[in-house]
């Protein structure tokens, strides 16, 4: 075997093979002998069927068998002897015009590209932290007692006020017709959750039970009914019932509601604070890891295999094929999803996985058996029984493969955040949940 190398353009390669036609021809005939010898055909007894009727039926299907092995370990050991890390798969075409028992095809495909990260000792890159205080528990505790808020109905000459659940019939108009979705009975919502358009509850807010009311609405240009973005209704609306919520008091008997054995609004707290304090732990992670991973994109230099990002935006483009399957859409195998709207995202990903690989390599940032014992020991915490949650997880190497991966970023941001200037900042607990 003959074997040459060509550089196209930036990572694509080409390698020309040359094969003896005698090895593949010799390969095909050792196959179908072997075939004969179990193959059952009509008129012929097992393994007495002869060679000629095997080769006339299995002839094409062996030879096509035996061509793409032959071609595909000849690619590989050629790409193994030029010390090519190969990205994607080959496409390979057979050349014409090859010399006399032989025959030659070219293999034109991808190689991973060589990954050039600045020096990072001259990089800034903020390390944000926030704890948990008493305000974050007051907010919690206030979320659990609406979770278990009770409703009674309000006097008839009462108006109806911020946090009560109203009962509503209402029908709106645009241009004077009926839109869909516009018209409802009996409908309930509760006054200053943000379930309804903020126009829509400020009219509601202090009408009295039996009381009607018209007014006009105008619905946002973002408004996820496009039918009536942009556009104003007129409403008319009857108030049929108001509902005040009575929130459970903070005692003993609703810590004991919530699961706390001890049944003290102490033991509800503090059981508030662990939980909020693992929380808070998880976000501050993830959004340093985000900042240590923007740092390395945006001082990293390097080409993007082409087959690599068609294989990611392949993933996400069946991913999305799922997701409205999940959601009961019909066809949602057919369903056209235009893979474009995927590819920034896609060589977002491509990128870091690439500049992640190489700092990992680089300065041996592997996970170590250890690392990935804590890390699921520290998942399993949180559970009644640590010791199933663990044998689950051990249970399922994909599972396995998914925390290492995660020890593997950390190890990354870890060391990043030890190589570059590090700005320490301290932000509200508001802030880091989004409440802000």
């Amino acid at each position: 075997m003959t074997v040459t190398v060509e550089t196209l353009e930036k990572l694509e390669r080409k390698i020309t093979l040359s094969l003896p036609v005698d090895s593949i021809q010799s390969e095909v005939d050792s196959r179908l002998k072997k075939l004969a010898r179990s193959v059952k055909m009509d008129g012929f007894r097992p393994g007495k069927v002869p060679m000629n009727v095997v080769a006339q039926r299995y002839g094409y299907s062996v030879h096509y068998e035996v061509l793409n092995d032959k071609v595909g370990e000849a690619f590989a050991q050629a790409a193994n002897e030029a010390k090519l890390r190969v990205a994607g798969q080959p496409r390979i075409t057979e050349k014409d015009g090859a010399p006399d028992g032989q025959m030659t095809f070219d293999a034109v495909f991808e190689v991973y590209p060589e990954v050039r990260i600045s020096d990072l000792s001259g990089a800034e890159i903020d390390k944000v932290s926030a704890s948990v205080d008493e305000a974050a528990i007051d907010k919690t505790l206030d979320i659990l007692r609406k979770q278990r808020r009770t409703f009674a109905q309000r006097a008839m000459d009462a108006g109806a006020q911020e946090g009560d659940r109203v009962t509503i019939d209402f029908e709106g108009k645009i241009d004077g017709e009926p839109f869909e979705g516009g018209k409802a009975e009996a409908y309930q919502f509760l006054i200053g959750e943000g379930q309804m358009l903020k126009e829509f509850e400020e009219a509601v807010r202090g009408m009295k039970a039996g009381e009607s009311k018209t007014f006009p609405l105008a619905f946002p240009a973002d408004y996820h009914g496009k039918d009536v973005a942009g556009k104003t209704a007129d409403f008319l609306v009857t108030l049929k019932k108001i509902e005040a919520a009575h929130l459970p008091e903070v005692n003993e008997a609703l810590a004991k509601s919530l699961g706390i054995a001890e049944g003290t609004v102490e033991g509800l707290r503090a059981d508030i604070r662990k939980n909020l304090d693992r929380e808070v732990k998880s976000r501050l992670v993830a959004r340093n890891k985000k900042a240590v991973m923007d740092l390395l994109v945006a001082n990293a230099e390097l080409d993007l295999p082409n087959s690599v990002v068609q294989a990611e935006l392949d993933r996400m483009t069946e991913g999305a094929r799922a997701d409205l399957k999940q959601r009961g859409v019909k066809d949602a195998d057919k369903a056209p999803i235009p893979e474009e709207i995927f590819r920034p995202q896609a060589e977002q990903r491509v990128r870091l996985g690439l500049v992640v690989a190489e700092l990992v390599r680089a300065n041996n940032l592997h996970a170590t058996p250890e690392q990935i014992k804590a890390h699921v020991e520290e998942l399993a915490a949180s559970y009644e029984k640590p010791a199933d949650v663990m044998r689950w997880y051990y249970g399922d190497n994909r599972r396995m493969a998914e925390v290492e991966a995660v020890v593997v970023e950390n190890n990354v941001t870890d060391f990043v955040l030890g190589k570059a200037k590090m700005n320490e900042r301290v932000i509200s607990f508001e802030e880091l949940m989004g409440q802000a």
